[in-house]
């Protein structure tokens, strides 16, 4: 069992499908990433490289592309989400637009060289 997929079994089931629904469309332009972690979280590598991390705590789910360029890149098309130089916040009933977590996939892609 891979690093992601444990964290994930220890959340509660609505954060766990909330966080897997992210999971399931990075794997769509991704799906050779491997489990890991990076900067000790759960996340999916490339290339032995972090592409993406999400994580839930008590007040909100994060969204970790490992790039403050990629959040300023799609920050015009979340109002509403709350940022930070390399996170992006939501929640359980506020999920982020399959086409943003796309984009932000394949921009980290790019960044990484895969």
């Amino acid at each position: 069992m891979g690093e992601v997929t444990a964290y994930l079994e220890e959340l509660d089931a609505e954060r766990a499908t909330a966080l897997r629904r992210v999971l399931d469309i990075v794997a769509q332009e991704a799906p050779d990433a491997q489990e890991g972690k990076s900067y000790g979280m759960p996340a999916l590598k490339v290339a032995g490289k972090p592409l993406i991390s999400v994580i839930a705590t008590k007040t909100h789910l994060s969204l970790f592309p490992f790039s403050g360029e990629i959040v300023e890149s799609v920050a015009d098309r979340l109002a509403g989400f709350s940022l930070s130089k390399g996170t992006i916040r939501f929640q359980v009933d506020q999920p982020l637009p399959d086409d943003v977590i796309l984009d932000i996939v394949r921009a980290r892609l790019a960044q990484i060289g895969a």
